[in-house]
């Protein structure tokens, strides 16, 4: 039976060895080209970093579905409370129509976790790969024996050996330095890009549901995770996931900045900004709805003079009404001439 499985698990790792190593050896060649010591760790930290960008670059389409599918998922979070409110004691029927609210909205509550899942396989692989070439110079895919052999002899500033870890460090304490700091990176990184999609890009209502509960789990929960397994991961592993954070929090930050989910900071925050480079450029700026202390006063109505009270003498005597009118002395008496034709 394991006999079997390791059988099956050759199988779908021999294609990653091929399609990683292919990727970080034409780095290394190129970089080798260009005046890089082929042996130096300089040159495969370098090659790793490429990897990253090349495989990051490849994600690109599901961050994007990731981000729709994330944004779908709060703008359709007050549906989601309405269908908890009527659906609540029946757990069966809530759950039919929550899914079928998702279909509805295009909305997989899975697609979040694509990038993250699609990378497993590859820093399975790199992890392996690595472990292998500096412990045993065994080669994989592209990956050649005296290629492994280089990797497994490659000192990062001269002396920290790519193929360490924090934990298995020969006693060396350049190797926890730069370990130490490659894992704070790597959970600082992963802390800061859940956070800024929580403050910067979620609506009000949306950091009450269970969504924003899961997302507030992953907030504290993936650092965790990531810390304590760092410290068991070689250099050049940590080179590879902290890169990967600092690619996915800069490309995090320039769509929320530019592409926003409605009703969040970061849709007011361009609002003002788009207003701003509109009355720059002599635009119309955008229409808003002034605050209180901004609101003009209304003007006050004008007081209506009171006329002065007269007695019926003073009336008959001046011949005209307090408004103005004429005020005939004799009720049988016509107004005008005009009136007797």
């Amino acid at each position: 039976m394991l006999d079997f499985l390791g059988q099956i698990g050759h199988l779908i790792m021999t294609p990653l060895y091929y399609a990683v190593s292919a990727v970080m050896v034409s780095w290394h060649w190129l970089l080798s080209q260009i005046g890089f010591d082929p042996d130096g760790g300089s040159t495969w930290a370098l090659s790793i970093v490429g990897l990253t960008l090349v495989v990051r670059a490849a994600l690109i389409p599901l961050f994007v579905k990731q981000i729709k599918s994330s944004r779908n998922m709060q703008l359709i979070q007050p549906k989601v409370k309405e269908l908890q409110k009527k659906y609540g004691h029946d757990r069966e029927r809530l759950a039919q129509e929550t899914m079928q609210l998702y279909r509805e909205s295009g909305t997989n509550p899975f697609a979040s976790c694509l990038p993250i899942l699609m990378q497993m396989p590859i820093f399975l692989s790199l992890f392996r790969m690595l472990d292998q070439a500096a412990k045993k110079g065994k080669a994989h895919g592209f990956l050649t024996t005296d290629l492994a052999e280089s990797f497994g002899q490659s000192k990062l500033f001269g002396h920290i050996p790519l193929k360490l870890t924090f934990v298995n460090n020969d006693g060396n304490a350049g190797v926890m330095v730069v370990a130490a700091f490659l894992v704070l990176a790597m959970t600082a990184t992963t802390f800061m890009t859940q956070r800024q999609l929580m403050s910067k890009n979620m609506p009000a209502d949306a950091l009450t549901g269970p969504y924003a509960q899961q997302q507030k789990m992953l907030l504290y929960v993936l650092p965790v995770v990531f810390a304590v397994g760092g410290v068991a991961f070689p250099i050049g592993v940590l080179l590879y996931w902290t890169t990967s954070n600092l690619w996915t929090m800069g490309q995090q930050f320039y769509v929320i900045r530019n592409n926003p989910a409605p009703g969040t900071p970061a849709f007011f925050a361009k609002q003002k900004r788009d207003a701003a480079k509109g009355a720059k450029h002599g635009e119309d700026p955008v229409e808003q709805v002034p605050t209180v202390e901004e609101t003009p006063e209304a003007p006050k109505p004008a007081v209506r003079q009171q006329p002065k009270k007269q007695s019926r003498q003073q009336r008959k005597k001046g011949g005209a009404t307090p408004q103005g009118r004429p005020q005939p002395t004799d009720r049988g008496e016509p107004h005008s001439q005009g009136d007797t034709a």
